[in-house]
């Protein structure tokens, strides 16, 4: 039998095993002062928070997304850039409403996921540098540095700090492909999460035809209904359309992975969607741009798709729409005022405007960033107390930036290109769609305000870069000619 005394003992067993050791018990303690000191300086803070951000619930919002961006960061970047790709298409109508001011220097929750972007590329390299693509690197340098001098002799300070911050975002989320495209497998998956983008605008736009369409009529205003969907202007979603429209063709086309019956119905009828889609924006500029990369198509892929596109211009003056759009190119050519302008005559006049301003001093490294925008009212007559942008990159970047600068532009978009036609090894049809989308991009540079397009260029970029990480994906010891599929990795 057990004596008392090893009873006693088999006791004390029983109970200590349940209480926490003496490390554990500081760890304990520790995190529960940390939970009350926490709790503690939120309640502090929430009613000055709550006071700055005006008690608007959307601007409240603000807080709580700091948190799960930076959680988000730190834990899981894949998901974060997942859920960045996937939804921020559909975010400008919330975005807008979450701006605050601090300082005199508006921002909001987009400001937030901007900055999260430039960590997130900064982290990746900082992690793996062997994985930054060195050649592509040099390709943006130049850009880079003409724009921090460009910043630096601006007249326009704030604006202009904001302005390359944005080209910044647009760097990194290029170089961020990089890291999460290792193979065709991975490519695919990309252009997926890219096309999945597209559902919440192209949902949206539904109801923005009823609620606009159907109320103002299609023939209604200066220039009749133009869908604008999730974004902030009808060209930025006209743009963005001209993207997603060849990765669907991409998807539907693809020889490797051939998808089934009813999947290829239903990206068909996607595909004609996304078109009326896009004629409802009224941009011709991207009815151009999205006409050349079909007929493109069909000269190198698939010719009996000429004898269509030959009767597709015919047809498209049967749509009221596109005629009148077209017909207004005719009228409106005297640079009276701007209200008796059509588009194109209006943005000719600013173009000679802007560059008959120019000294020859300043032909070689520009005025500044947003240098345009701040002497429109300068040196253009119908500017009306506005500060326009030229509507046209390549005038505004020889203002801003001058000859080195246009020329670094024209030098990455020339890198980039070569990049992607080495693509043709690996995939012929990817290098095919990913070049469309470059020049589709160059030619609606002419006649709009691209940089200042966040979302649109974060989705070019990204789609540019996955393009470029697969053409270097051939270079990789273990992965052949990126054949080889392999799953994404978590950073």
């Amino acid at each position: 039998m057990p004596t008392d005394s090893a009873m006693q003992s088999g006791s004390a067993k029983v109970h200590t095993r349940w209480l926490p050791a003496v490390g554990d018990a500081h760890t304990l303690y520790v995190a529960l002062f940390v939970v009350v000191a926490l709790a503690l300086a939120i309640g502090v803070i929430v009613p000055f928070y709550a006071e700055l951000m005006d008690y608007k619930p959307a601007r409240l919002l603000a807080l709580p997304a700091v948190l799960v961006f930076g959680l988000l960061l730190l834990f899981n970047r894949m998901l974060l850039l997942a859920l960045i790709i996937v939804f921020r298409s559909a975010g400008d109508v919330i975005l807008d409403s979450t701006r605050f001011s601090i300082g005199g220097y508006e921002t909001g929750i987009g400001g937030l996921i901007n900055l999260c972007v430039i960590m997130l590329a900064c982290m990746l390299v900082f992690e793996k540098p062997s994985r930054l693509p060195k050649k592509m690197t040099l390709a943006w340098l130049p850009f880079l540095l003409v724009a921090l001098f460009g910043l630096m002799i601006s007249p326009e300070k704030g604006d202009a700090i904001r302005s390359y911050l944005t080209l910044l975002s647009y760097f990194s989320m290029f170089i961020i492909a990089f890291y999460f495209v290792r193979s065709a497998q991975d490519f695919r998956r990309c252009v997926k999460l890219v096309l999945w983008s597209s559902t919440l605008p192209a949902a949206y736009a539904l109801v923005d035809i009823a609620l606009h369409g159907a109320a103002g009529g299609m023939a209604g205003g200066a220039e009749g209904f133009r869908l604008q969907s999730t974004f902030t202007h009808p060209n930025i979603f006209a743009f963005y359309l001209t993207l997603i429209i060849p990765l669907t063709l991409y998807v539907l086309k693809d020889k490797t992975v051939v998808p089934g019956q009813g999947s290829r119905i239903a990206l068909t009828l996607y595909l004609f969607y996304l078109l009326a889609l896009l004629v409802l924006t009224q941009t011709r500029s991207a009815w151009l741009a999205c006409m050349i990369s079909f007929f493109a198509y069909a000269l190198l892929f698939e010719r009996r798709y000429l004898l269509y596109l030959m009767l597709l211009p015919v047809v498209a003056l049967l749509v009221p729409e596109i005629r009148e759009r077209l017909l207004d190119l005719g009228s409106g050519t005297t640079a009276v005022a701007y209200a008796k302008l059509n588009s194109f005559a209006w943005r000719l006049s600013i173009w000679e405007s802007g560059l008959q301003w120019m000294r020859p001093s300043h032909y070689l490294f520009g005025y500044g960033l947003e240098a345009f925008r701040h002497y429109s009212q300068t040196f253009f007559p119908a500017a009306n107390h506005m500060n326009w942008g030229a509507h046209n990159v390549y005038v505004q970047w020889f203002f801003d930036a001058g000859m080195v600068g246009l020329l670094a532009y024209l030098w990455l978009y020339a890198r980039v290109a070569l990049m992607l036609k080495s693509l043709m090894r690996i995939d012929r049809l990817a290098a095919f769609v990913t070049l469309a989308l470059v020049f589709s991009y160059l030619i609606v540079s002419s006649s709009d305000n691209i940089f200042g397009y966040l979302v649109f260029n974060w989705y070019f970029w990204f789609s540019v870069g996955i393009g470029c990480a697969l053409a270097a994906s051939v270079a990789l010891p273990d992965n052949k000619a990126g054949r080889q599929a392999r799953p994404l990795e978590q950073p």
